[in-house]
């Protein structure tokens, strides 16, 4: 495991507790010095586990969390397994140059979402942080409570948030805020997720005319110009009323929908809070600016983060460490369909 080197980037892809586990199975560890003080884990800690401190790109599987830079693809040596999130649909030009080294990659992200998979779903894991972080992010930005508030001075109601997008983070988005206390209202293309949406005690907000929009994967498809119209006039109102708005919504291999034009944000109270977790993509919200936090001149504060599960870097680094564990558990047989699924790059070719 080497030490992250990309900006804004404090995860790591092991942590002592699974360094402890893959020693028990008699596998050895070479963790870069420092690699893990940014998600709270020492040196000594690893040691401790039994992991060694030297030059990691020396091993027979290498684990990251971010793509490797230039620098680190110069270490990178032919049979080496490189594993990682390596945005394979975003940076064909990273596949080709993992692939010039004779490496073969694993990309986290492509792991197939099927049963016996899930432990090793690392886009899972880390939209959970993020999910529950955003809500964090909205309540503090907000200038007025979650939950409704009794008090002798009078009553004051609870803060209505809407969240589009009910996949695993928005799910838990929906359930951080009605934990916070707030009246939740979940919106999804998908309408197989109407249950879990509504079992988490938010509304589901349906959309007349609009079909089904499920693809392959249980991921969403892209919508269609006319599909995509009807979904703004729709939310439009509903945004209206809301005091947050957690926008969760991706699209593999594209640029993140737009769900929140700028003529609906104009609709929105002063003071109202839109966190908007497809910035990386470009945002959900027209008028998101991606790594910036600004307020507009309606005076609705727009936050657009980048890389959330970074800034809770202990847990994101644990749940990711173990995402790692299990891939490594299952073995490297590439006849395997998790491992044939999340294969990119095959000994120099990317696949």
């Amino acid at each position: 495991m080497p030490k992250e080197t990309a900006a804004r980037e404090r995860r790591v892809a092991l942590v002592p507790d699974v360094v402890r586990r893959l020693r028990a199975a008699e596998h050895e560890v070479i963790v870069e010095a420092g690699a893990g003080l940014a998600a709270g884990a020492t040196d000594e800690q690893y040691v401790a586990a039994g992991a060694s401190l030297g030059d990691p790109w020396a091993a027979e599987v290498v684990a990251k969390v971010a793509p490797p830079s230039e620098a680190e693809l110069v270490k990178l040596r032919s049979g080496t397994i490189l594993v990682g999130f390596l945005n394979p649909l975003g940076d064909p030009d990273g596949l080709a140059a993992i692939a010039a080294t004779g490496a073969t990659a694993l990309a986290m992200e492509r792991i197939p979402r099927i049963s016996r998979a899930q432990s090793m779903d690392a886009l899972s894991s880390q939209a959970t942080v993020s999910g529950y972080r955003a809500v964090l992010i909205a309540s503090t930005e907000l200038e007025r409570f979650f939950p409704m508030f009794m008090t002798a001075a009078g009553t004051v109601p609870p803060a209505q948030v809407l969240v589009l997008g009910a996949g695993v983070a928005g799910l838990q988005a929906i359930a951080t805020a009605r934990r916070l206390g707030a009246v939740v209202t979940g919106f999804d293309i998908r309408s197989a997720v109407k249950e879990q949406i509504q079992s988490l005690g938010a509304r589901f907000f349906e959309v007349e005319g609009l079909g089904d929009a499920e693809a392959e994967g249980g991921y969403a498809r892209e919508l269609t110009p006319e599909e995509q119209q009807i979904q703004r006039d729709a939310l439009s109102v509903q945004m209206g009323k809301s005091d947050v708005i957690v926008t969760t919504a991706l699209v593999p291999g594209r640029p993140a929908p737009k769900l929140i034009p700028a003529s609906a944000v104009e609709l929105m109270k002063p003071g109202s809070v839109i966190v908007d977790l497809a910035a990386e993509a470009g945002g959900n919200c027209e008028l998101t600016r991606p790594g910036e936090t600004y307020t507009t001149d309606g005076g609705v504060k727009i936050v657009g983060p980048l890389n959330l599960p970074s800034e809770m870097a202990e847990h994101a680094s644990a749940l990711y460490a173990r995402n790692i564990l299990s891939l490594i558990e299952l073995g490297f047989d590439f006849e395997d369909e998790v491992v044939k699924g999340a294969c990119v790059v095959r000994e120099g070719k990317v696949v």
